[in-house]
């Protein structure tokens, strides 16, 4: 049974500013929410390369519905900001990801102050997750627990938030030991170490996935669920691609497997699963289990 619900009016305000001191430009956010309902769990969302606070409206939307407040940043590689692979700030962006996430938690009150409608006073601020899709999803990634190995195998600093209980992951990257020639030179940060991502979480990959940074097959984006520790899930979607039907938008360039129906499932078993996770509903979460069993092998649902 879906989460969401049809008939539920939801609104968006944007942009908001977010306190960021030294980024540039400023660090802005937009906040899509129902316009019902008490004690509202919140999503922090990190968009994937090149998107905005503008994109994944099937997914945002949909989780709107669903009775959750969605806090979408903008990135500092959003297209509309021109920092191609070469510039030598692109160097450090994951980190500056990592540090929006960081000020949206931090000024999350304030945020919801200035979307209005008295937001602040319906929103439970115990229950907040972290959802990220590609790029997003290794950001999101690190608030959950994961590290990211230097050149001799080094793990890096801890960047969890203490304010987020569960999170998701879409499309995460897998390690970095099979990284093409391109990838190993632009994003040498992409080596994460699943080891200590600890925080509850699904993980989603797609069947078909095959990404231009890894020597490896789709495999590569089950990583996060086979390397890190319990309590996980994972959701595997047999011919999702690497925008599993269109997350981003209708009928964007990146999507090379148009599908409403998969984007749905996401959207859905996000929801499903974060309900649970934050103890607001495990119905929803139970009830895609049992469908999962009785489908005919095009998405499945593991745990451990």
């Amino acid at each position: 049974m879906p989460p969401r619900d049809p008939d539920q009016r939801i609104v968006a305000v944007k942009p908001i500013t977010v306190p960021a001191p030294g980024r540039s430009p400023d660090l802005q956010v937009k906040v899509t929410a129902p316009l019902s309902g008490e004690n509202l769990p919140v999503i922090v969302f990190s968009h994937g390369n090149a998107w905005s606070l503008d994109g994944y409206a099937p997914l945002v939307d949909r989780w709107a519905a669903a009775g959750f407040v969605v806090v979408q940043p903008t990135h500092l590689d959003s297209r509309r900001n021109g920092i191609g692979w070469d510039d030598p700030r692109f160097a450090t962006i994951w980190r500056v990801r990592i540090s929006d996430l960081h000020a949206v938690l931090d000024g999350l009150d304030d945020i919801l102050v200035q979307a209005g409608g008295g937001l602040r006073a319906r929103v439970d601020r115990e229950r907040v997750a972290v959802v990220g899709h590609s790029w997003g999803a290794q950001t999101v990634g690190a608030l959950l627990g994961t590290r990211v190995l230097d050149a001799d195998g080094v793990p890096g600093e801890d960047f969890t938030h203490p304010a987020v209980s569960a999170g998701a992951l879409i499309a995460a990257t897998g390690t970095g030991d099979t990284l093409t020639p391109f990838a190993a030179e632009h994003l040498p940060f992409m080596r994460p170490d699943y080891s200590t991502m600890t925080t509850p979480a699904l993980i989603i990959a797609g069947g078909k996935d095959q990404s231009q940074l890894s020597t490896r097959g789709p495999e590569w984006f089950t990583d996060a669920y086979h390397l890190s520790p319990s309590p996980k899930s994972l959701l595997a979607i047999a011919e999702g691609e690497h925008t599993l039907g269109g997350l981003a938008g209708e009928l964007v360039t990146e999507t090379t497997d148009e599908s409403p129906a998969r984007v749905a499932l996401v959207a859905d078993a996000v929801a499903a699963y974060l309900l649970d996770a934050l103890k607001v509903s495990g119905t929803e979460w139970t009830d895609l289990g049992a469908e999962a069993a009785a489908d005919d092998g095009a998405w499945s649902l593991s745990s451990k």
